[in-house]
Formats: C-alpha cells, structure tokens, sequence
C-alpha cells in the first residue's frame, strides 16, 4: 500500500470510489454514477483527489464537441432566424427595404444587414432598381432549411458534432461561436472525456479499507436536526487527524494587480498625460455609432455587448454630435466620406449598454480636448465573453488618445513599445496590421509570454476623419485600447488571467516577490 497514503483521512467520496472498482474496470464519471450515485461535481472532486495521491490513473482522454442553444438560439427556434422571417415576408408582401424590413419584422438593420448579404450571396435575394429587397430564388437559400433543422434538433437536448451530417458542419460552424455566444444562435461545448484505472497503490488501499470496515458512510458531522432526532447514535464516525498542519493565514497585505494598475497610472501622468474616466453604463452612439461603426454590418458583431433590462434607452444624446454623426454614416456629412449608405436609427443609437471598450470614453473626450493633448484611462468594460485563460467577461483596458498637429505612425508605435517593454515588461513584441472602423492605419501588438507563447495586448490608429471631425476635431488623433490584464499577466509572472482576481491571493503574492 502506498506509504503516503493513511486510510483513516481519505474523503468519504474517495473511500466510495475506491470501494466500487478494481483495476481491470474503466473508472469514468458516468460509472460512478451509475455504481456509486454520486453528482458530477462529487465525482470530478473524487477523481481529482485519488489522481493527486496516485490511488489513480488516467489511462485516456478525448475532446467532445457538442453545440447547445443559446437564448437567441431558443428566440430563433420559436420564430425563426432573420433570413428565414425575410424570405417568408417576401414571399407574402413583395419587395421591401431594409429600413421597412426592420421595421416590419422587428430586426435591428444589423440583423437585416447580415442576413441579407447572406440571402443574396447565396442567390435568393437581390437588390431591385428601387433599392428594395427582393425575392430572387427562394430555393437558393439551401442552408436556411439546415438552420431550420439544426435548430429544431437542438430544441430537445444539445448536438453532438460527430453527429452532424456533412451539409450541416458548415452551417453549425457559421451560427456557432466559443465564446461570446450571446450573439450568436448556439454556443460551442468542449468536453475532455477522461478515462482513469485504479493503480496498485489504490488497490492496497481499497483492500485496507474492506479490512477496516470503513465504508464511505461514516458520519462527518453531527446537525442540530441529528441531536434532536437521534439518528447520529450507533452510526460510525470519520476519523480525524489532528496532527495536519495548519492552514498559513496571510497578514493584510495590498492587493498586487491594484498596485500594479497604480504603477501604470503614475507612469503615465509623469508622462503629461491627463486622466479620464466615464459610466459604466453607455448608449450605443457613444460605445460604436460615434466611432463610425455602422450599426447594421457584421463588423459590429465584434463588440458584443450586455443590454440593460430598465431602463433600456436614454432619454436623449447630445447635439450637435448626434445629427453630425448620423449624417457622417449616412452621407458623410463634411468629412469628405461617403459614408455608409443607411438610413441612421436615432432609437437604436439611445440604447443602453454596459460599455464594451474604453475607445467610447476616448470619443467622449474628444469635443472638449486641448490640442496638442494627451489623455488616458484605466476603464473596466464588459464583453459576454467564454472566461480562459487570456480572456473575461469584464476587465480593464488602458485606453488613451493624443491629438497634435505633429503626431503620426511612428509616434503610435514608439507609445506602443512603451506599453509593451516597460509596462509589460515583454522582450519580445511583433506589431501587426489589424482593422478598426475607426482608424486607419491599424495596428495591434503582440507580445511573447513564457507560458502563453504570443498573444495581442490590444489595437490601436489614427482616428478617422468620420470619427474626429463630427467631434469638432482637425487635428490628427492616434488612439489605442491596451488589455491591462493581460500587462498584468506578463509583468506579474502569472499564467491566467483569473489568479488576478482569485481568493487564494497568497498564490500571487508569491509569484510577485519571485
């Protein structure tokens, strides 16, 4: 048996497990189920426990892939995807503009955006001399009747992808995302299933259990409810050790990410850069309509955001801006732009959101900016985003702007180095093209964890003349949006973004003082 090992301390869980299995039988989470009746959360603990005293074994591991439906998936199962509610008004009421498809259908023009450019690649709609949508070939949209079918299926219990036909891959790989699936119809599910076998240590154990008469069943605790009903009396008790050692208990000490952040705001001001800050809570005229995202096209859907339940709309957005920046989108107003071509929702701008990027206070800024000037933040914002190692739902970026008659590309990445060698601490950084309906140039940097290998720190340009010039702007802007977090990661030592934000502060606290 193994030496390490004393019988008496194993969790009730482990003795269970330990007692139900020998070493020619698989032991998975499903069998132990059916063996012993414990939830998956007991059994992946169990398991989890007897692999870190080697009582057990991994012997196989495979990833599943399975696909469930997310609340717009279950919205588009009871009545229907865009493309399909389309297709079906115009083959009942004729051609229509998206502006009256919108309207009819009760579809943001993104949605009708999209869905459209998907109809009319695949041949079932088309533009008419009006500027109307029309129906072209209604059997064209082969992969609306797969949606449809996908969506039904996945109705009654997530889809397993070995179980999708050939046709059906490509469709599910276009209405499926891993992470921030909120915007789309189902939500990707990766699964490890892992096989385990009891070792030779575990099955000494399990004989020594068996010997002992220890069963699983002993009583850990004794309730209130036990005294009073006496059930506790001629049960087996769980031994104890009372010589374990006791846990470390740490002195109050600073938390070293809100020190961290610190460090890079007091860098920045000795810079000369001066600090904003804004709501958390944002319209989506200042979140992307002000940064010349056009509100129906598919390049939005890279801002996924949190909508607010109540209110859902301010009351009103300020002027001169909003007339401004909805003639930029739809003509190009004064900025010598064609802008995008769309009728401009003046609703839909007033919606309410958590805000998604901190370029939506830079954008606020902007009308009241000395020039020249410089300007940052440390702004929190918050993506419906699948939490791993280098991503979360809400985090911090340092966001900044710096306006001059002087400034250009080579200033941009000069602050990027910056960011990058001396806030980060990275030795090495690669600079990217990348593309931001607000700036032109583009450029993302990546750095080289030790761990993570490259991964980007976060965008940056030269703002637009459609996003400075509504603003009142003649200057050149250069603008980026940081992940601090992921800073953090780099100059802290650490190798997931969720240690910054874990409770078992001690795990950082000695990974900083390395």
């Amino acid at each position: 048996m193994n030496s390490r090992t004393d019988i008496k301390t194993l969790h009730p869980l482990e003795v269970r497990v330990l007692l139900a299995f020998d070493d020619k039988t698989d032991i998975t989470p499903p069998a132990i189920i059916s063996r012993v009746g414990l939830n998956v959360g007991q059994c992946n603990q169990a398991l989890s426990w007897l692999v870190g005293k080697e009582l057990v074994t991994e012997t196989a591991r495979t990833t599943q892939v399975a696909f469930e439906l997310t609340d717009l998936g279950r919205q588009y199962a009871l009545e229907g995807t865009p493309e399909e509610r389309i297709l079906a008004h115009l083959a009942g009421s004729g051609p229509a503009s998206i502006p009256d498809l919108s309207h009819t259908l009760d579809l943001e023009n993104k949605d009708i955006g999209s869905a459209f450019g998907a109809l009319s690649k695949a041949g079932a709609v088309e533009m008419d001399p009006e500027k109307r949508v029309a129906l072209k070939d209604r059997d064209a949209a082969a992969d609306v009747a797969v949606a449809r079918g996908l969506l039904d299926r996945a109705a009654a219990g997530e889809l397993a992808e070995h179980d999708l036909s050939d046709d059906e891959r490509p469709v599910m790989d276009g209405m499926s995302r891993k992470r921030g699936a909120t915007s789309s119809p189902f939500r990707v599910i990766e699964r490890d299933a892992v096989t385990y076998r009891m070792t030779p240590d575990g099955m000494a154990v399990g004989e020594a259990l068996r010997k002992e008469g220890i069963s699983g069943e002993e009583l850990g605790e004794i309730t209130p409810a036990m005294l009073k009903a006496g059930s506790w009396k001629g049960k087996p008790f769980r031994a104890y050790n009372i010589n374990v050692p006791l846990s470390h208990v740490a002195v109050g000490r600073r938390n070293p990410y809100s020190a961290y952040l610190d460090q890079v705001k007091d860098k920045l001001i000795s810079l000369g850069f001066e600090q904003f800050d804004g709501s958390l809570v944002e319209t989506e005229f200042w979140n992307s309509d002000a940064l010349f995202m056009p509100q129906f096209h598919s390049a939005r859907d890279i801002h996924d955001v949190y909508q607010l339940e109540a209110p859902t709309h301010a009351t009103s957005i300020e002027e001169p801006y909003l007339s401004r920046v909805a003639a930029t989108h739809e003509n190009g107003w004064e900025t010598g732009s064609r802008g995008w071509r769309y009728g401009f929702d003046r609703d839909f701008t007033r919606r309410l959101i958590l805000r998604s990027q901190g370029t939506a206070v830079s954008a606020r800024t902007l009308p009241r900016a000395k020039v020249p000037g410089r300007y940052f933040g440390m702004l929190r914002c918050f993506r419906p985003d699948d939490v791993d190692a280098t991503h979360l739902s809400d985090f911090y970026q340092t966001e900044g702007i710096v306006l001059g008659e002087d400034v250009n590309l080579k200033t941009l990445l000069g602050l990027l180095e910056m960011f990058a060698v001396e806030v980060a601490g990275a030795t090495d950084v690669k600079y990217v093209p990348g593309y931001f309906p607000f700036t032109e140039p583009s450029v993302e940097v990546h750095i080289k964890h030790p761990v993570l290998g490259w991964f980007e720190l976060g965008g940056s340009g030269i703002f637009r003349p459609e996003v400075i010039g509504p603003m009142g702007v003649t200057v050149p802007v250069l603008a980026w949006g940081l992940g601090i977090d992921r800073m953090a990661l780099m100059k802290l030592g650490l190798d997931d973004l969720r240690e910054l934000f874990t409770p078992d502060i001690q795990s950082v606290r000695r990974r900083r003082d390395r």
